[in-house]
């Protein structure tokens, strides 16, 4: 494709004798925070509909994967050639329902295949056996991503249980449990802070888990929800702003009132 080798060959001038100086001194390491935005920012775009938006931080997604690969090409590491053709190798390869003489065709059952087949490549890439099938979750995922693909992995050799109603019940059971850790909390003058932290920790995992039971990815629900409240709070500031009043005036009841009467319009 041209505009994709004119790209390729803008970064290489970027990165040249005769560049850009800030281009030029960028590493793998200084572009994570950057390359970490701009996916941040696409997911952004995505939760907004917004795409004019989409397509310009997609495009900044790929001037990073571009710009990471001439990294590596100056190590004589890889080139952006070899990562896709990497890429192209492994989809062929992980969909042996399309490609090949697999005859699965529930996504729970390719789901599976898939996970067996990245298993495979890895022992055979570490030349060992797995330890865990945990081991390939990356430390460096956002945190609730992290705990989502824990349970996730887990479920995938049945360690779940039976039904969402029952994972219902063990988010129940955590709950009263973070209420009892609470309540010794206050009783205890602070002392058992630790309990109750870890507490709210099961219960949020275990709610994750709920998510995952229901097909529901916790991440999305999360962005809606942050979505709703600037959406409901932005309400009670502009009510504020039409009577004259700051915030910081209002009693919790004023503002809990033009909450809940956004709550209305809303569901007309």
């Amino acid at each position: 494709m041209k505009s994709f080798e004119e790209l390729i060959s803008i970064v290489k001038r970027l990165r040249g004798e005769n560049g850009c100086a800030w281009d030029k001194v960028q590493t793998f390491d200084s572009l994570i925070p950057c390359f970490l935005e701009e996916a941040y920012e696409v997911v952004d775009g995505i939760s907004k509909r917004d795409y004019q938006n989409i397509k310009e931080e997609l495009g900044d997604v790929l001037l990073h994967i571009v710009f990471f690969s001439e990294l590596a090409n100056d190590e004589n590491k890889f080139d952006i050639d070899e990562v896709i053709k990497n890429i192209n190798q492994k989809l062929i390869r992980r969909h042996p329902h399309v490609f090949g003489e697999s005859d699965i065709k529930d996504v729970d059952g390719i789901l599976k295949q898939w996970d067996k087949i990245k298993k495979e490549e890895k022992s055979k890439k570490e030349n060992k056996n797995y330890k865990s099938v945990l081991d390939d979750i990356p430390n460096s995922l956002p945190v609730m991503e992290r705990a989502y693909k824990l349970m996730k992995k887990a479920a995938g050799v049945g360690f779940e249980y039976k039904n969402a109603d029952d994972s219902l019940k063990k988010v129940e059971e955590e709950f009263f449990e973070v209420k009892e850790a609470y309540d010794e909390f206050c009783n205890d003058n602070e002392n058992n802070k630790e309990h109750l932290e870890e507490e709210i920790g099961d219960l949020i995992m275990t709610t994750l888990d709920f998510a995952r039971m229901n097909k529901i990815n916790p991440v999305n629900s999360l962005i809606k929800a942050n979505n709703k409240f600037i959406r409901r709070f932005n309400y009670v500031e502009e009510k504020a702003n039409e009577k004259n009043k700051n915030l910081t005036d209002m009693t919790l009841e004023e503002m809990d009132f033009l909450w809940n009467e956004c709550k209305k319009t809303e569901a007309k």
